[in-house]
């Protein structure tokens, strides 16, 4: 049956284990396995999979990004995959303002497209880097910016879509006159709009939605399906406005239509000044008094974020930075944004809400932040959800209420008794999210892997749901219903309103097949959980230690599928390069450790490493470690993948082309012997054609230059008497075999700069790590911390030149040595050479005196771990410090080589292709005469490789530059 449809398709169907287990969970807490995951290529496919669904009694699932936190993308039949080729923006009209899509355009990169002309689309969620226009309709978006440029409904013009028999409709505005004409048509679209208008004409049930309906004042609204937004137009004399079904289509999560184009409205680019206040409170209670107040100014962002996100994202590297605004140790803060045309302007804006807040009198702090500052504020709070994952453990924030919104003058008083409720379950919840619109993100803080917390996942939601009635509100403001709500619509609503949803679906959809289980006929919430309940833990032993997470399976399932990882190349950051060149899900962060989760849970194997899926999966991971930062949960891949790899190994053996990069560092030390005839075969067109066939490396790809040289001779030759602290320089073996010249220059830069330097010869494990031969790494890992504990004892500073060496030190190695205490002295005094020279640099030992005046224009490419783990500021001080040099980071992501990943034939077409995302075009755009600076090895030949241009390490750039 499926493979009739999957013949019949000109898109792909995934009917294998893999696939439909990276489909059966989302955002939310539910897990539904699906029986096949459709990409349809065009529209002909959806009209295909509508006919197989109608014929076979099978529900479609439509699916973008997959970041819904209320189940709305899970279910037992075809997800229908848009995000891959759906993604054209088909149409712009600059003077209606205008914008046509494709569902599964990003929003930010919708954004980057408009901006030039002025314009942009409004609606601004946390996801909103891989978001897609599909989902945000679907969901009837909004976030930060909503109470400035409303919701998605505002802002939908026209949709097409198929409708439920295979038919194609254009909703969007009519006239009455062209309302009569759609009444009279002999088609679905015909009687829908025939029998709403039978609906809607009755006066009591305009009255009974009027009366049970939430508060018009409340904005985000997205309780069932939206017909109260039909009522007001000409058609029922509640408005001036067309008729427009996309009102109602708008929130309806997949369940009517399927939609295949969005036409939006756009509005212009927000004023260019601004300016953003940070109130810092005591308590939760003052917080929510200044909201009232504060929103009386014309205000463009009114967020709050409480303590519980505040501490996640002290553990989370890439939020870090993001925290310098933030004045002791508030219980919440509130992020409020002016905007103005002039800066005149913006500075009496700015004066009036102070002058508002200091008479307020309930914060304690109010920093004032201008510029890039409030983009690193903002980027902290759209880490919010994210970052919940961070919370060690089985206890979580779980969505389940978080989308409460109630009228702005309601606000501090259904706070007030929900903390009251939440005291009654003896829960500590979490509040963040967008005050200004009346909507906050509660969470209760649960374990739904036990039964207990379960009944109170019901119970709290309930009670909640009953507080919301009370005031009026919306139970979903902007999340939607799916699975999680959908149960208490008839509750939200009335009995005789669901009654009046359950016929417009019947309507649209008479045998249920778009998204069933959401809005109407709801699974029940408390069911289809992401993990068994009651259930016995699986016991996963493994030679790394990740009791940071409580294990590797927990380490996993810190995933909550936020998909950060899904955000393409036009974004900042670099994760994740293999979905940026695939765009497949099963390239993800969150496809790796969803698959990881999945058969580590449920696998009947003595080893629950050993599925060919896992192998799949982690085939094309860089182990770049753009996650362990980037993702707001640190899910670390690039750890995982090592265990696994050995695991996997353990059981089916290693292969011969993974013992020879494994042990590369040996075979170097062999070739360097007789360097010459090493480099004459690499060199050599047929003998180095067969060292690359032997070795399963790609025919296109270089061999590196192996050497031999003594360093210790060289430092004598340089080390004169010293004027400086004692310095230990990390001769790795990338830097001892392969790159000499660069060993060379830091000890002549070291030497002349007046330091004590020492040589320290050791084999890092990076070749071992990165094969998963994770018994030699330990050996060497425990052999080298022998020889360390001198040095870390006396607290001496350990220098290193290949980032992917000494940043081991402090990652991987904590996790493979037992003394604790040692490696923390390793992690702390373990640094990049760049990392050593800013802190002398700040600290006035090292001035620009010593450098040439020449000007030069450098551009940088920092190594993926060096961004993971430490920052690329560094890089960028120490080469601004000849006076005349012009220095600029290039924004490039993963170069793609990631060691070894490069050079393997059947990953080096994507190793280029993700070099030709960022790096290569930046590269190639640069001036003959500027410096490229690359401090990875294998990111200096890929940039060979890759553009035929000579990349050098920054020590050698600032060697060069050396006039003492």
């Amino acid at each position: 049956m499926l493979k009739d449809l999957a013949d019949g398709l000109q898109g792909d169907l995934l009917t294998d284990d893999l696939s439909r287990a990276l489909y059966a969970t989302d955002a939310s807490v539910y897990r539904k396995l699906p029986i096949a995951v459709a990409y349809p290529k065009n529209v002909a496919d959806i009209k295909l999979l509508i006919t197989f669904a109608n014929k076979n009694k099978l529900g479609l699932i439509p699916r973008t990004a997959g970041t819904s936190l209320a189940g709305q993308c899970v279910g037992e039949g075809i997800v229908v995959d848009v995000s891959r080729e759906f993604t054209k923006i088909i149409a712009f009209d600059k003077k209606k303002k205008q914008v046509t899509v494709q569902p599964g355009v990003v929003r930010d990169e919708l954004n980057q497209y408009l901006k030039p002309f002025g314009l942009f689309f409004g609606p601004n969620t946390s996801t909103s880097n891989r978001c897609m226009i599909g989902g945000m309709v679907g969901n009837n978006s909004s976030g930060t910016t909503s109470i400035q440029y409303g919701v998605t409904r505002d802002k939908v013009v026209s949709m097409h879509c198929v409708l439920s028999d295979g038919s194609e409709a254009f909703f969007g505005a009519v006239s009455r006159t062209e309302f009569e004409e759609k009444k009279s048509e002999r088609t679905l679209e015909g009687k829908i709009y025939a029998t709403l208008f039978e609906e809607l004409s009755n006066e009591a049930t305009q009255k009974n939605i009027e009366t049970e309906f939430p508060k018009p004042s409340i904005h985000r609204r997205n309780t069932g399906y939206a017909v109260d937004e039909l009522l007001k137009n000409d058609i029922f004399g509640n408005g001036q406005e067309n008729f427009n079904l996309c009102k109602l289509l708008s929130g309806s999560e997949g369940t009517l239509a399927f939609t295949t184009e969005v036409t939006l409205q756009l509005d212009d680019l927000p004023p260019s000044f601004s300016a953003m206040v940070a109130t810092h409170y005591r308590t939760l209670e003052e917080c929510l008094m200044d909201v009232a107040p504060v929103m009386q100014h014309n205000l463009h962002t009114c967020e709050m974020m409480d303590k519980v996100i505040l501490d996640c994202t002290k553990n989370n590297r890439a939020q870090l930075v993001n925290r310098f605004f933030v004045d002791g140790d508030p219980a919440a803060i509130l992020m409020l944004e002016v905007r103005s045309h002039s800066e005149e302007d913006l500075q009496q804006q700015l004066e009036g809400l102070l002058g508002t807040i200091e008479k307020s009198g309930q914060s304690y702090a109010n920093p004032v932040l201008y510029g890039d500052d409030i983009n690193k504020a903002i980027e902290l709070r759209k880490a919010g959800l994210g970052l919940l994952g961070n919370m060690v453990g089985d206890r979580k924030a779980v969505a389940c209420i978080e989308d409460t919104a109630v009228a702005l003058e309601d606000l501090k008083d259904f706070i007030g008794e929900f903390s009251q409720i939440m005291k009654g379950y003896h829960q500590d919840a979490v509040y963040y999210a967008h005050a200004g619109a009346g909507e906050l993100h509660l969470r209760p803080i649960l374990n739904l892997k036990k039964s207990e917390d379960v009944v109170l996942f019901r119970s709290i939601t309930t009670d909640v749901a009953k507080l919301t009635k009370k005031y009026n509100g919306s139970f979903s403001g902007e999340h939607g219903d799916g699975i999680v709500r959908a149960e208490f619509i008839p509750l939200m609503i009335g009995e005789e309103n669901y009654a009046l949803l359950k016929r417009v679906k019947a309507l649209f959809d008479p045998n249920y097949i778009f998204n069933p289980g959401k809005i109407v006929d709801a699974f029940p919430m408390d069911e289809s959980l992401r993990y068994v309940v009651d259930r016995k833990e699986p016991e996963i032993k493994t030679l790394m230690d990740f009791s940071d997470s409580e294990g590797i399976l927990k380490a996993a399932e810190k995933c909550n599928g936020s998909g950060d990882c899904r955000k393409s190349h036009h974004m900042n950051g670099a994760m994740c390069p293999s979905y940026q060149a695939t765009k497949n899900e099963k390239d993800t962060t969150r496809g790796r450790a969803n698959a990881l989760r999945e058969f580590l849970t449920h696998s009947e194997k003595a080893n629950q490493f050993d599925h060919q899926e896992l192998k799949q999966v982690f085939d094309l991971c860089l182990s770049c470690k753009a996650c362990a930062s980037e993702c707001p949960s640190n899910v670390d891949i690039a750890a995982l993948k090592a265990e696994f790899l050995y695991q996997y190994q353990e059981t089916n053996g290693y292969p011969l082309r993974s013992k020879l990069f494994a042990h590369n560092t040996r075979l170097n030390a062999m070739g360097s012997k007789v360097s010459w005839l090493t480099n004459s075969v690499y060199d050599s067109g047929i003998l180095g054609g067969l060292v690359k066939k032997v070795a399963g490396v790609a025919p296109e790809r270089s061999l590196p230059k192996v050497h031999r040289f003594n360093f210790e001779n060289h430092l004598n030759k340089f080390k004169g008497r010293p004027t400086k602290k004692k310095v230990v320089l990390y001769v790795d073996e990338f830097v001892k075999y392969l790159d000499v010249e660069v060993g060379k220059d830091a000890i002549e830069l070291l030497c002349k700069l007046g330091y004590d330097v020492e040589l320290f010869h050791a084999e890092s494990g990076r070749t071992y790590l990165s094969k998963g031969f994770l018994k030699e790494a330990k050996r060497l890992v425990d052999k080298n911390m022998e020889k360390l504990k001198p040095y870390l004892d006396d607290g001496v500073v350990l220098v290193g030149l290949e980032p992917s060496a000494i940043l081991s030190f402090r990652d991987e190695y904590q996790r493979l040595h037992h003394d604790k205490e040692l490696l923390k002295k390793l992690a702390v005094n373990s640094l990049l050479i760049e990392e050593f020279l800013a802190l002398e640099i700040a600290g006035g030992h090292i001035t620009a005196d010593s450098f040439t005046e020449e000007a030069r224009t450098v551009k940088i490419h920092n190594h993926c771990h060096q961004k993971a783990l430490s920052n690329q500021k560094v890089t960028f001080d120490v080469l601004n410090l000849p006076k005349n040099y012009k220095v600029s980071i290039i924004a490039s992501g993963c170069c793609g080589m990631a060691g070894s990943f490069g050079y393997e034939k059947e990953h080096y077409g994507t190793s280029m292709q993700v070099g030709n995302l960022k790096l290569f075009p930046a590269v190639a755009k640069s001036a003959e005469d500027t410096i490229i600076a690359a401090n990875g090895t294998s990111c200096r030949h890929q940039i060979k490789d890759g553009t035929k241009r000579e990349a050098q390490h920054p020590v050698s750039i600032l060697r060069e530059a050396l006039v003492v």
